[in-house]
């Protein structure tokens, strides 16, 4: 269990970092600021699929161990389950967010800056503690 919650506990910071290292290269003008700015079209659909992946992403990740076939595979199967669903759910904010830091600054629209920033705060609810990932598969396990 301790080694499942080292991988994911990577994941979860890799995530965050990532984002931080975006924010700041292009703070520190290492990269260029603005540079898809023109290009209104691929913002709006940019922007438009963002916001529907965001909308979906944070309710199902935050949810995602309640759903039956997750508990199931929990039970069964603790620790590869545990890695493979903690990976799914960690993954549902993370890439959003690192894909809604880059496009804010690729296009300066504050929509995908707030969209990082609110994936940003959903993460401490999926950070992957040792005694939340017992707690996960005894829970699991009680519904067997």
């Amino acid at each position: 269990m301790k080694k499942t919650r080292n991988i994911l506990m990577a994941e979860f910071w890799t995530g965050i970092v990532v984002s931080l290292a975006l924010v700041a290269a292009y703070e520190s003008d290492v990269l260029a600021v603005g540079a898809c700015a023109s290009a209104s079209g691929a913002e709006f659909a940019a922007m438009t699929a963002m916001e529907l992946l965001t909308l979906v992403a944070i309710p199902l990740s935050l949810r995602m161990f309640r759903f039956a076939p997750v508990r199931h595979a929990l039970a069964v199967g603790a620790d590869r389950a545990l890695a493979r669903w903690g990976t799914v759910r960690i993954l549902l904010l993370a890439l959003p967010m690192v894909a809604n830091t880059l496009l804010y600054y690729l296009f300066m629209s504050t929509t995908f800056g707030y969209m990082a920033i609110i994936l940003f705060l959903c993460m401490p609810f999926v950070f992957p503690a040792l005694g939340k990932c017992y707690y996960e598969v005894s829970m699991a396990e009680k519904d067997k």
